[in-house]
């Protein structure tokens, strides 16, 4: 029996819980053109972002904070403006006066803007770099060069 007791009070004390906020049809906290809202086009993947706190014994280091975790998720698709069809959430973890996090998840299907995709593809398109990393894979130094040194240096390798 005790071992019972002991099992259900460490599952009680090791489980979470997510908490569903807000299903949206749209969101964006980017500055958008609307009247331009017939180009954008819908992403293929659905991408999420998220922002987390976590809790020491019994001190938080902070408040997860849903713009952040909206931010994340819209910056990791070049282009993207907002996000459509999705989901915020909270989930919630706490092992008391040990350990525990709490973070904001936003889940969602990018919507991009093909003007900033092709801004994107003329600042960098024709360009080349010499980049220099550390053992650890860290960039330490990256230099933009002309395609003739370029070519010279990629024939030397």
């Amino acid at each position: 029996m005790k071992k019972i007791v002991f099992g259900l009070v460490i599952v009680i004390l090791l489980s979470g819980c997510t908490t569903r906020f807000i299903d949206f049809t749209i969101i964006s906290s980017k500055n958008i053109d609307m009247s331009r809202g017939a180009e954008f086009y819908r992403d293929r993947n659905r991408v999420i972002g998220e922002d987390s706190a976590s809790i020491i014994i019994f001190i938080p280091t902070g408040t997860p904070n849903a713009k952040e975790a909206l931010d994340r998720a819209i910056e990791s698709v070049q282009g993207a403006v907002a996000l459509l069809d999705g989901v915020i959430s909270q989930k919630f973890f706490y092992i008391p006066y040990i350990y525990g996090e709490s973070t904001i998840i936003v889940e969602g299907t990018a919507l991009i803007d093909p003007k900033l995709l092709s801004n994107i593809e003329e600042e960098t398109t024709g360009k080349h770099y010499v980049i220099v990393m550390n053992k650890s894979g860290e960039i330490e130094k990256s230099t933009e060069v002309s395609e003739e040194d370029y070519k010279m240096i990629s024939m030397k390798k």
